[in-house]
């Protein structure tokens, strides 16, 4: 497999958008990402429902809650991302909890997820320092470990920084997912030290929702990622989202180019 993840951040800050699956259903699902894609997104997150997404706010729990009432089914997943191969070429990235990588089991998980053209993980509840058991798998498989850092301690940012791979999810602010009116200056001294040890490109996410923050990330980071503005978006205009969300993609693209 190609690096796709890396070539998303070799024209500028990429931009990337995180949407959950099934919400309402796994078509629409579909549709949106390749709406996302040909609207300018760069690498696309693609949420796998869980029933305790504790990293998460309310906007995504409900999309969660409302994915699995309709049913969804880990192995839906990986058929999306191999009909989404079918016509995208762009990095699908899917952010998940521990529990549902465990159950199917982790290799059994990666297998499927290597054959459908997926290219990484984002895993919340896995603490940097448990990382080994997954990602020896992962790198066997071919799917980057994406690791997460937040505003915490300085040994804590280089550590993870100088050990990460894929690209670097910097968590601009303490707390769960949402829109936030606000990114501090705390996310760009943490970018900045992330920058100083390591190669990995750095996307900051949890809180970004307006192209005036966006661009302002811009200015130091190596991506910008969206995440609640888009799944409330989906929540307001259902299965007519399309259009609101391509919409909202291509002005915050436009934003940070």
């Amino acid at each position: 497999m190609s690096d796709r993840i890396s070539q998303a951040f070799k024209n500028g800050t990429a931009f990337i958008p995180f949407l959950t699956c099934s919400d309402p259903d796994i078509a629409l699902t579909e549709e949106l990402v390749l709406a996302m894609a040909d609207s300018g997104a760069d690498l696309i997150e693609l949420g796998l429902p869980f029933s305790d997404p504790i990293a998460e706010g309310p906007v995504i729990q409900e999309a969660d809650e409302r994915a699995l009432k309709a049913g969804f089914k880990v192995d839906q997943l990986f058929t999306l991302v191999s009909k989404l191969r079918k016509h995208i070429q762009i990095p699908l990235v899917c952010m998940t909890y521990l529990n549902p990588v465990y159950k199917n089991p982790v290799d059994h998980f990666l297998v499927q997820a290597s054959q459908a053209g997926l290219d990484g993980l984002i895993i919340p509840d896995l603490p940097y320092e448990e990382q080994a058991e997954i990602k020896e798998p992962c790198q066997k498989h071919g799917i980057k470990l994406i690791s997460m850092i937040a505003p915490t301690s300085h040994q804590r940012i280089i550590e993870v920084a100088s050990h990460s791979e894929g690209f670097l999810y910097c968590v601009s602010s303490l707390g769960v997912t949402g829109m936030r009116s606000n990114i501090t200056d705390q996310a760009k001294d943490m970018v900045m030290l992330a920058k100083a040890n390591t190669t990995t490109p750095c996307a900051v996410g949890f809180g970004v929702h307006t192209p005036e923050q966006a661009n302002r990330i811009a200015q130091y980071a190596d991506g910008v990622i969206v995440g609640s503005a888009i799944v409330n978006l989906i929540a307001q205009h259902g299965r007519n989202s399309v259009e609101p969300v391509s919409q909202y993609v291509r002005s915050m693209k436009q934003a940070i180019v």
